[in-house]
């Protein structure tokens, strides 16, 4: 029979809603039922745990809805956005490098049970860093498609207050359901928050902002995944960066790259031409992610609206000499 510790450690973590940890604790039972010896329980159980991933990963969310959430605070509530992934990492277009290391963040919380038992701790705090565009949002999404969580954008128009202190509590709200309810919560347009503490302008509270920040995701030992991006990374006061697992600049799309997105958003359709990806990139050079992802979809719209059936090469063309401009 597999240990007690571990069978408490699957009820407790069913009881809590943490998927990642439920299937962590399924694998270990499994795992040890194989090394007495019981290979016909422990290959059944394998089997079950691996449809059970399966159907958990196929199941399709609506990004609008909202997601229940314990304890439900009216407080907390105004200050985050939380919807379900639609997204898994095999959806981006990323550099080997880049990919490496957030194949390894997920890697390393899907492990997490593994890790503790020898007191070690998962990497779960990024700082995503580049120009807009360029998939720092769509990485939070990602990692939390992976690993069946839900994301949290952390609503820092909300968190900021003109009553001395104000800001901190609601920060503070915050940091306290990161125990209660495993997500990725990510902290968008982290320089308005981040900013160097010896800039002038706003130097009151968006100090105390940031002081309490940097104090809370030290102090933090939850399960969570905290994801701070920012658009101006040299806005941000250095002592954020040692506070952070890992930091990854999001450069933008290489020619490759370009080719490799449009030829995946339009693999569904046919052109009216024969479309030469390579010249395309070549077009698109300096384009983010967001950019060519939109004039495939204008593309796409095109054909639907005009009822035709095959994609317009020439309009494809257009629209990105167009977002050039």
């Amino acid at each position: 029979m597999a240990a007690a510790e571990q069978i408490k450690s699957l009820i407790k973590s069913f009881g809590e809603g943490d998927e990642d940890r439920f299937f962590s604790s399924a694998i270990q039972i499994a795992a040890s039922e194989a090394r007495q010896g019981h290979t016909n329980i422990a290959q059944e159980l394998k089997s079950l745990i691996e449809e059970a991933r399966k159907n958990r990963s196929h199941q399709i969310f609506d990004r609008n809805k909202t997601v229940h959430m314990s304890p439900q605070k009216r407080e907390l509530a105004e200050l985050i956005d939380i919807f379900q992934p639609q997204l898994s990492l095999k959806d981006m277009v990323l550099s080997p490098e880049i990919h490496s290391v957030l194949s390894r963040v997920i890697d390393e919380q899907r492990k997490i049970e593994i890790l503790k038992q020898h007191n070690l701790s998962p990497q779960r705090k990024l700082l995503l860093m580049g120009p807009p565009g360029c998939g720092k949002t769509m990485t939070a999404e990602a990692i939390a498609g992976e690993l069946g969580i839900p994301v949290f954008i952390v609503r820092l128009d909300g968190i900021m207050s003109k009553f001395m202190g104000e800001s901190i509590v609601k920060l503070r709200l915050i940091f306290d359901a990161m125990p209660a309810q495993r997500a990725v919560y990510l902290f968008d347009e982290f320089d308005s928050i981040g900013s160097h503490r010896h800039i002038g302008q706003d130097v009151g509270e968006v100090k105390r902002v940031l002081n309490s920040f940097l104090i809370n995701i030290e102090k933090d030992q939850s399960n969570s995944i905290i994801i701070a991006a920012t658009n101006l990374p040299d806005a941000l006061d250095r002592a954020l960066f040692r506070r952070f697992d890992e930091i990854i600049s999001y450069p933008l799309p290489t020619k490759e790259e370009i080719a490799e997105i449009l030829r995946e958003k339009t693999q569904h359709f046919i052109f009216d031409g024969h479309p030469d990806f390579d010249q395309l990139a070549t077009t698109a050079d300096g384009l983010n992610f967001s950019d060519l992802v939109k004039a495939c979809e204008e593309v796409v719209k095109e054909m639907v609206l005009s009822d035709r059936n095959s994609l317009s090469l020439t309009l494809l063309n257009r629209i990105l000499h167009k977002k050039k401009l």
